[in-house]
């Protein structure tokens, strides 16, 4: 399939399509009138970059990713890979600890448990606030 049909099956632009090419990402079959012809699993490889690059996943890593991924290592070991992948895994759940923290926060400060004062958001590595608790009768 050319270009614009893959494009238009995966939802991602042609533009995209040339950049993940381009880094190393998708090979395409150079016809001789110079288009891009891709084959089938095409569709699956966009599918699987779009969620690497959707959880933060860098372009030099999803590289490193893809023969991991269908068993086309050439050394056949992937456990250094494997290691980065944690890492960034373990980095995206902090991201949603924090995440999690901040909508604690604003949930505090919606339903009126709490001033805009009190909605210090906390930095990278940092415990939350405790959350204000107003004075009131004991």
């Amino acid at each position: 399939m050319r270009i614009g049909e893959l494009a238009r099956r995966t939802g991602v632009s042609a533009r995209s399509l040339r950049y993940y090419e381009q880094q190393g990402l998708l090979t395409a079959v150079r016809l001789g009138n110079g288009y891009r012809e891709y084959d089938e699993q095409a569709v699956l490889r966009v599918a699987f970059i779009q969620d690497l690059y959707g959880a933060g996943v860098p372009s030099e890593v999803i590289r490193e990713i893809l023969p991991c991924s269908s068993g086309r290592h050439p050394t056949g070991d992937c456990s250094a890979l494997y290691e980065r992948v944690r890492q960034i895994r373990d980095r995206l759940a902090q991201q949603e600890r924090l995440i999690g923290q901040r909508r604690a926060m604003l949930d505090s400060y919606l339903s009126g448990a709490a001033s805009p004062a009190d909605l210090a958001v906390p930095s990278r590595g940092t415990a939350a606030p405790a959350h204000h608790v107003p004075p009131g009768p004991v």
